[in-house]
């Protein structure tokens, strides 16, 4: 690694996470490849990074010309364009199985020195270590949505996560502007241990009729200084990722206060996902 820095980075994972930690990486001017099976998700990062970007120059948050960003940004549709990068983060969907699938497959794909993080909101980076040879070069990497933006990075160490690993991750976090929190690696971590019940208690405050949900959340954002309410910031994240979440601590830490919101369950199964589906708690327009 060049500098103590990765001379390439992998990001597996088109979505919004994905996207925005493959932005975040070149505008701090690593190389990047960002992979995802899908073309078209890939097309779509695309165009939401060159709109991102175009936003942050406004701001005056943007050293670089957008171009020169974008030109640091590879993209691939196969893992097998990360054979030669020093660090890979995995940005897919909150699912164990789906997760340790491809650790095994970037463990036999990569190079020993590699390192393999994983965005995991949640799950057990023991675990998804335990699926790999290289359990000592596993570590969590989560970052905050929108990753642009937000100033956090969650580092977890696994229990075999070694020193060098974990002294990269810092560096890295350190080098993208971030400034990181550090968890041990227990269900849902720091900010998710506490944020999700948190979310899922105004889902049952919503459920109940206890108040609307404008009004739940204009109580939460005044009455506590957030800067949205829980509902409005569940919407953004994703119900799908809130019920994973919940079902995590719940099933792990075996505590009847984790157990989800029958009304959460409900709209993801309706399939109101938030903002991205287009409807969650509120509804929101295409445009």
């Amino acid at each position: 690694m060049s500098r103590g820095l990765p001379k390439l980075l992998g990001v597996i994972g088109a979505g919004q996470m994905g996207a925005g930690i493959a932005q975040a990486a070149a505008t701090a001017g690593l190389q990047v490849v960002l992979v995802d099976r899908a073309a078209e998700q890939l097309e779509r990062a695309a165009a939401g990074m060159r709109l991102s970007l175009g936003k942050l120059v406004k701001r005056g948050m943007l050293k670089d010309e957008p171009e020169a960003v974008l030109q640091r940004l590879q993209h691939a549709t196969d893992l097998e364009a990360l054979a030669v990068a020093d660090y890979v983060v995995e940005a897919v969907p909150e699912n164990e199985g789906l997760k340790t699938g491809i650790f095994r497959q970037l463990d036999a794909l990569m190079p020993p020195h590699a390192v393999l993080a994983s965005n995991t909101s949640s799950i057990s980076i023991t675990r998804l270590a335990a699926a790999t040879c290289r359990p000592d070069r596993v570590v969590g990497l989560h970052f905050m949505n929108p990753v642009p933006l937000m100033a956090l990075i969650e580092l977890v160490r696994g229990l075999q996560t070694s020193d060098e690993t974990f002294e990269a991750t810092q560096r890295l976090a350190v080098h993208l502007g971030k400034t990181t929190c550090v968890s041990l690696d227990r269900p849902g971590f720091i900010v998710n241990r506490i944020l999700m019940p948190m979310i899922n208690e105004a889902f049952f405050a919503l459920m109940e009729g206890v108040g609307s949900a404008h009004d739940i959340d204009t109580g939460m954002k005044l009455g506590t200084n957030q800067p949205m309410g829980p509902l409005t910031l569940a919407d953004f994240i994703g119900l799908d990722t809130c019920l994973s979440i919940m079902r995590v601590l719940h099933e792990q830490l075996g505590d009847s206060k984790y157990r989800p919101c029958p009304l959460l369950v409900q709209y993801v199964d309706a399939g109101w996902l938030g903002k991205k589906s287009g409807r969650g708690v509120y509804t929101y327009s295409s445009s």
